[in-house]
């Protein structure tokens, strides 16, 4: 069956096209893969991509959620190989939730832009609900690090072959070119901004050398796990990569307290349940990350013709945005020549613990 074609404008291109999606366009491409729909179609929260849920026209009136990837973010078969990564997951009984087969029997789809080669990939999923924890307690780290570790299992058994590479040079180079580039960076900031930037890209590179890397989930923060009938499942493998095992760790525990650290022991030791762990690569988590940091405000600025983004992120044009951004990368890069904290199995603290939000600029609530 055929991609739908919708109008084009004289300067339409895939990009006007996905900022523009409307419910008609929604559901008309979704019609076009052989799935008759009603007239329901809500917009859920995503940044990077447009995720809505829409309804089917069956006897249980199905609700699923369907993804339209950005443009040029994505190829084809980098979509496909997160699709099937999931697959792989989901047949290994890792609770993740993997994409939907369509009539045809494939799992990903086309909106043409008429006229054009431009395209705008989508796909479906099962309306999934549950809760999403908020914090980490002794409990959660253990059974954080079964998860983990389990989806390592099946990331190490094959290579990405499209996917992005978690390094120096390719996960925060490219966005500081861009960033050099757009002149966002306020003047006198640009000087040390710059510096403490290209030194953590350069410190991650060197030591990452002998690292195993393999397939990882790559922004495994909690805002990306949901809690459904006592099982914890993993979601959003959109930034899945070829990277060390050590980056989906700290994301899940990004905090520098004495709890953090012993709660950090206790998912290493529920992981190597599982599957061996490097500790030695404990050293790279202040090097990632400061990378994260470059990564996502490059990110920014490539994102900001997309009107949700000022909305969300306004401080971003601000001095006081680019103090703090530029504070955070020079203490990641003290604290990487420091080197890792010890481990700690002390007794917890009564002390008030740095949230996920304190950590991630993109946290969604």
């Amino acid at each position: 069956m055929a991609a739908p074609r919708l109008p084009k404008a004289d300067t339409q291109s895939a990009a006007d096209l996905f900022l523009g999606l409307t419910p008609d366009a929604v559901l008309a491409a979704i019609e076009a893969s052989g799935l008759r729909c009603t007239s329901v179609c809500w917009p859920l929260n995503s940044y990077e991509n447009r995720v809505m849920e829409v309804e089917l026209a069956d006897a249980g009136r199905t609700r699923l959620v369907t993804k339209f990837y950005r443009p040029q973010r994505w190829t084809q078969a980098q979509i496909l190989e997160e699709h099937a990564f999931l697959a792989e997951l989901h047949a290994d009984e890792v609770p993740v939730v993997p994409p939907l087969a369509f009539p045809d029997g494939g799992t990903l789809r086309q909106v043409t832009v008429a006229g054009g080669a431009d395209v705008v990939w989508f796909c479906l999923f099962a309306r999934f609900g549950g809760r999403a924890p908020e914090e980490v307690n002794d409990a959660l780290a253990a059974r954080l690090g079964a998860l983990c570790a389990r989806i390592h299992v099946v990331g190490a058994r094959r290579p990405f072959l499209a996917r992005q590479q978690l390094d120096g040079a390719t996960y925060g180079g490219k966005p500081l070119s861009s960033l050099e580039i757009s002149g966002r960076v306020p003047t006198p900031l640009r000087r040390r901004f710059f510096a403490s930037a290209k030194a953590l890209i350069d410190l991650t590179d060197a030591w990452l050398q002998g690292v195993q890397t393999h397939r990882i989930h790559g922004d495994f923060h909690l805002g990306n796990l949901i809690e459904r009938a006592n099982i914890l499942y993993a979601l959003d493998f959109d930034d899945a990569l070829t990277g060390p095992p050590v980056q989906d760790l700290w994301m899940l525990l990004p905090g520098r307290d004495i709890d953090t650290l012993r709660r950090r022991e206790i998912f290493l030791q529920s992981y190597e349940q599982f599957r061996a762990f490097d500790r030695s690569s404990l050293r790279l988590i202040e090097p990632l990350r400061g990378l994260r940091l470059v990564h996502f405000c490059g990110w920014l600025a490539a994102r900001w013709h997309d009107p949700i983004f000022p909305q969300t992120w306004p401080q971003f044009t601000t001095d006081a945005f680019w103090h703090e951004t530029t504070d955070a990368l020079d203490e990641a890069l003290d604290l990487a020549w420091a080197g890792p904290e010890p481990v700690v199995l002390a007794a917890p603290v009564d002390a008030p613990e740095a949230t996920n939000a304190d950590f991630f600029w993109d946290w969604q609530k």
